[in-house]
């Protein structure tokens, strides 16, 4: 599971954003043909669901393809529209809403920011938690109503949902709301124009088909954010994992990887472009497999973390995260590299020692624990123990010196008892976390847990865990910042704070906010002058809170030079 972008700490509230318009280039055939639009009223086809594509891939053979009826189809003329595009959930979806704005910018359409302007609305959406869908539903019973007077006004206005919640819930999305016009699932996208041309002739139109290979490779978004000082980086779709209380396997489906070439190709073109900052991102990200290249497909597994253990075999061949990290690394000595979200079964040494040893790869990692009860842990299906999760956090923090970590947490999940929680109340005591994302349990239908669980924790203590968690978080996450006050840190300016038009903000190394006066400062003896986004700068902490440092400007500096000066 992503965290949501950038937020220090996550209570069960759901993260918003409208996502910046960037360019993208590229093409390729989509992969196998797309359903037949559905007509209004009419019943949908059952489709084949993940257990058919996991049997097929057991199996070794190819995936069996349906065959629509042919029927002439309306095709997307350039210059179609206006479009609106408003992203729900984690990075993964600001990406996505990144990809499916390159498609459609390519068959002609443009994009405005104005709700009121758009020929066309597109709501890429989330199901990780029943508060996300909840969400969209909401947004769609305000877009009812603009729908209605366009109508009136008789000007068509064309409304989609993408993403995961189209994938999960197609058929109630199409009978319930008969606004939507089209439904696109994850491994759509190169679909949306044909979709759209569909709705613009009258008829509603669906594709949620998963894909085994589909990764948008070939696409190159330009997901920045921070005044271009930032940017995001797909690397891989979807998870094998299947944790019990997961939807992600079914609504993104299983894990395939990018070719190292085209990531680089695309991370060149952002440092070209002034980037300073890239997240590589991937539901499982450290699981990287790159097997586009046949010279390595007889490569070895690499080990899992001590004591972690998986549900599937361990997968022999192609380039792993360790290679790419490496070679992401090398392209820009000027770019910082950080990477989410990762499973903590795949963190082999190799991938510790490159991070502990490159100046540019962030010392930060992110280790879901989920739990700290190791019953609670193997009813998830996490793989680990308590133990052997606490082991490997010693390992790191051996490993790389000064690392700062950040944690996912579940309270309230199937028969999680008081003494479970206060097991994850010590966990969180025990490790003082920089950063957490913490919610309460939701049960999601098609999980594990949905069919052999009981989601018994009463919703009113899930409510009181979930808030002594925070409260224990924010606590140990104080005194964990508290320790840099007096220490100068390496600052990303991001722009001007939210609070305060003196003062400006960026991140440190370790993913935190970081404030302080938007005054001159002179950078390697030269004349003084003001920082910009995108200029590194020492900072001398002040003061330091559970989610935010406060300090005084030093200096304008690079990244090289302050890593010699230490």
């Amino acid at each position: 599971m992503l965290p949501a972008a950038r937020p220090l700490l996550r209570a069960p509230g759901l993260l918003r954003a409208v996502a910046a318009a960037r360019p993208g280039a590229g093409s390729r055939a989509r992969c196998g043909p797309a359903e037949r639009p559905v007509r209004r009223g009419a019943a949908l086809p059952a489709g084949p669901d993940l257990r058919h594509f996991l049997r097929g891939a057991a199996a070794g053979q190819p995936r069996p393809e349906p065959q629509p009826e042919p029927q002439p189809e309306p095709r997307s003329a350039p210059g179609t529209g206006r479009v609106y595009l408003e992203t729900y959930g984690c990075q993964m979806n600001v990406n996505d809403t990144e990809i499916a704005w390159a498609i459609l910018q390519r068959n002609g359409y443009s994009r405005t920011k104005e709700v009121d302007e758009a020929d066309v609305i597109l709501l890429v959406t989330c199901s990780v938690r029943e508060k996300a869908e909840q969400a969209v539903w909401n947004r769609l019973q305000h877009l009812k109503a603009l729908k209605a007077r366009r109508q009136r006004a008789g000007s068509a206005l064309r409304i989609g949902i993408l993403g995961c919640m189209a994938e999960r819930l197609k058929e109630e999305i199409l009978h319930r709301e008969k606004l939507v016009d089209v439904v696109a699932g994850p491994d759509a996208y190169r679909d949306l124009p044909r979709l759209l041309a569909v709705a613009g002739a009258g008829q509603q139109a669906a594709n949620v088909l998963l894909s085994l290979e589909e990764t948008y490779a070939d696409i190159l978004p330009v997901q920045t954010s921070a005044g271009g000082t930032t940017a995001f980086v797909s690397i891989m779709r979807g998870c094998d994992n299947m944790c019990s209380y997961c939807i992600v396997p079914f609504t993104r489906g299983r894990e395939r990887s990018r070719p190292i070439a085209s990531i680089l190709q695309e991370v060149r073109m952002l440092s070209d472009q002034g980037v300073k900052e890239v997240t590589l991102l991937g539901q499982n990200v450290n699981s990287f497999r790159d097997t586009s290249e046949v010279q390595f497909q007889p490569a070895a597994a690499p080990a899992l973390s001590r004591g972690f253990s998986t549900v599937y075999k361990a997968k022999a061949g192609g380039l792993r995260f360790a290679h790419l990290l490496d070679q992401v690394s090398r392209i820009d000595p000027e770019m910082r590299i950080r990477f989410t979200s990762p499973h903590p079964k795949d963190f082999p040494d190799e991938v510790l020692q490159l991070i502990q040893e490159r100046h540019n790869i962030c010392k930060q990692l992110h280790l879901p624990a989920q739990s700290g009860s190791t019953r609670v842990l193997e009813a998830m299906r996490r793989g680990y123990t308590r133990e052997a999760y606490l082991e490997l956090v010693q390992h790191v923090r051996e490993s790389i010196p000064g690392v700062s970590l950040s944690s996912d947490f579940i309270t309230g999940f199937c028969g999680e008892t008081e003494d479970d929680h206060q097991q994850t109340v010590a966990l969180l005591r025990e490790v003082r976390y920089n950063v957490g994302f913490l919610f309460a349990y939701s049960m999601r239908q098609k999980t594990r847990a949905h069919h052999r669980l009981q989601d018994d924790v009463p919703p009113e203590t899930k409510r009181r865990r979930l808030q002594e968690l925070i409260a224990v978080f924010r606590e140990e996450a104080a005194r964990a910042n508290e320790a840099m006050v007096g220490q100068s840190q390496l600052v990303l300016v991001e722009g001007p704070s939210k609070r305060s038009a003196s003062e400006l903000c960026g991140r440190n190394d370790g993913n935190i906010k970081v404030i302080f006066p938007d005054t001159e400062a002179a950078a390697g003896g030269g004349a003084p002058a003001r920082a910009r986004p995108g200029d590194y700068v020492l900072v001398k902490v002040t003061s330091a809170s559970s989610q935010t440092l406060r300090g005084d400007l030093l200096c304008r500096t690079t990244l090289s030079r302050s890593t010699l000066a230490h």
